[in-house]
């Protein structure tokens, strides 16, 4: 049986513990998750869904602040591991970690490796109109995901394709190939390969400000987003409405046909909501208000109808 410490924090990371947990081949002797955070409005502290599993499961949990204190380097050792597998944990991995287990920190990334290194690879995927991405299982090293690879499964991207749907591809098809992968490398019969580094591209961490759209970029570039964004950071917009500002943010759009408008400039037409860009035109097709709930275009066109003619910052 192959003792395995899990590192993960997300939803996306949970499929991943559970296959482990679950398959005879592997015990999971310690999970490590992030500590507790304030979230909300009461900003109460809240659990990661890795650690809601983990406590399902009266697993040994360990929430470190920082990964370099003496103390949870010794009760790492302590676990004696034969591997730690790292998906989406949060935090760059030290050297002193990397170095405890035998067969070293095995990572899942959601993208072919080297495309798409750093931390938002499933929305740098999607916002380029990349047609294929797909899942890497790699070693760690002291880089960002700079590591030798073991395994990759592609997975198309289609057309209409958003974060959230690419994930769940994800979480489909990754645990099946992170058991598969894990076996091999421990009998020996997989050997990790170097990364083509010349074909490397790096992602970004995305900010609440990347989300104001720049009605100057082309349509498709602004629907590439809008479906990359979702549902961090969004996309929205200001309206100068009766001397304030009034943030929009675009719950639905799509790109429109037989429309040419400047860029910015809105046209109500027929309870349709249309926006122009750079090149093409945008229809928005529901939209949540500041300090409203959610809507569809037609209804915030009933309530206000002054966005037509108007220019959105």
């Amino acid at each position: 049986m192959m003792r395995v410490v899990f590192f993960g924090t997300p939803e996306l990371a949970v499929p991943f513990l559970q296959a482990l947990a679950q398959d005879a081949q592997f015990e999971v002797v310690g999970v490590v998750t992030m500590p507790d955070k304030p979230s909300g409005r009461g900003k109460q502290l809240a659990e990661s869904p890795i650690k809601r599993v983990a406590q399902a499961w009266r697993a040994t949990l360990f929430q470190p602040e920082r990964l370099k204190d003496p103390a949870i380097i010794e009760s790492l050792q302590k676990l004696d591991a034969d591997a730690f597998v790292v998906v989406a944990y949060g935090k760059i991995i030290p050297p002193t970690i990397l170095a405890i287990p035998r067969l070293g920190c095995v990572n899942v990334h959601p993208s072919l490796l080297p495309a798409w290194r750093g931390p938002s690879p499933r929305q740098a995927a999607i916002e380029a109109g990349d047609q294929t991405s797909g899942v890497t299982i790699m070693v760690l090293d002291e880089g960002m995901d700079t590591g030798p690879l073991l395994a990759s499964k592609k997975i198309p991207l289609a057309k209409d394709e958003t974060t959230e749907s690419f994930t769940k591809k994800v979480c489909e098809e990754g645990p099946f190939l992170l058991l598969e992968t894990l076996r091999a490398y421990a009998a020996g019969t997989l050997s990790p390969k170097p990364q083509d580094n010349t074909k490397a591209t790096m992602s970004r961490l995305f900010t609440r400000e990347d989300g104001k759209v720049n009605w100057q970029e082309p349509a498709e570039t602004i629907e590439r987003k809008f479906r990359a964004y979702q549902p961090w950071p969004g996309l929205w917009s200001a309206w100068n409405r009766k001397g304030k500002s009034m943030r929009l943010k675009w719950e639905g759009l799509a790109i429109a046909k037989n429309h040419t408008l400047p860029p910015c400039k809105v046209l109500v037409e027929d309870e349709h909501f249309f926006v122009g860009t750079g090149a093409g035109t945008i229809e928005i097709t529901a939209l949540q208000p500041e300090g409203k709930p959610p809507m569809t275009s037609r209804d915030f066109l009933h309530g206000y109808s002054d966005v037509s003619g108007a220019t959105l910052g």
